[in-house]
């Protein structure tokens, strides 16, 4: 019995829609760069308390890490903008640093220092699928927030009209069965209809566990899989689902 055709396209970030470069290159220094004025500037703002309250919180498990920067007074901004460039260094999944590097990212966006970046084929096929009728929906460790800032932002105009939903690690881990259960119970679809394209194999064999469909992204500079890939590879976003899928 063949599979459903996908109603529902849910699409990684980083080497799938957008160049990991920019996220590593622009995006990344950019808050590095800023976050110590930035919680100068907006300690006392709710959010940014919530942020700090929970970074404080995780510090604790990392204070035994021998390079972690230490942050021994609560209210000492300056360790605790050290705390979060440690954090961007990691590439940490932090939830308190994914909520913080979204607001700093919006005033960048805000202001004209940031452009969203997508690849060439990101508009046409976000556009062709909508047009056929199905629904599209992110999910990236990158809070929802910053994800809506990315895809508004871009040269090619604002993509987030051809969006259905966002989802960020608030769902669960992007390497866990257990989240793309969770999205598709959220999208009110079986996981069947669903087709997730990443460039992490290890986030496909997830999704695939939890019954979706997927596609490998390789996109340029990458390394192409063996022969043995579980995945179907795709090189562009009409690889991953060409236009005669649906008729």
């Amino acid at each position: 019995m063949s599979s459903p055709d996908p109603a529902v396209v849910l699409l990684d970030i980083e080497g799938t829609t957008t160049p990991i470069d920019f996220v590593l290159r622009t995006l990344f220094p950019y808050a590095r760069q800023r976050v110590g004025d930035f919680l100068r500037e907006h300690h006392s703002d709710e959010a940014t308390e919530t942020d700090l309250a929970k970074a404080w919180d995780e510090y604790r498990a990392d204070a035994g890490n021998a390079d972690c920067p230490p942050w021994r007074d609560r209210q000492d901004l300056a360790q605790a903008a050290a705390y979060f460039r440690w954090l961007i260094d990691k590439d940490r999944k932090s939830p308190a640093l994914k909520s913080l590097q979204g607001r700093i990212w919006q005033q960048g966006y805000d202001e004209g220092h940031l452009n969203g970046e997508v690849y060439p084929d990101v508009p046409g096929a976000l556009q062709r699928w909508k047009s056929e009728g199905r629904r599209v929906a992110i999910y990236s460790s990158g809070s929802v927030l910053a994800q809506k800032l990315l895809f508004r932002t871009t040269v090619h105009g604002d993509l987030t009209t051809y969006l259905d939903a966002h989802f960020d690690t608030v769902v669960g881990a992007k390497r866990e069965t257990a989240s793309y259960t969770r999205i598709a119970e959220s999208l009110s679809t079986s996981p069947s209809t669903i087709l997730f394209v990443s460039d992490i194999a290890a986030e496909l064999d997830a999704a695939a566990n939890a019954g979706m469909r997927t596609a490998l992204s390789i996109r340029p500079g990458m390394m192409e899989p063996g022969d043995n890939s579980p995945h179907p590879i795709a090189h562009t976003l009409d690889e991953a689902l060409p236009p005669s899928a649906r008729s």
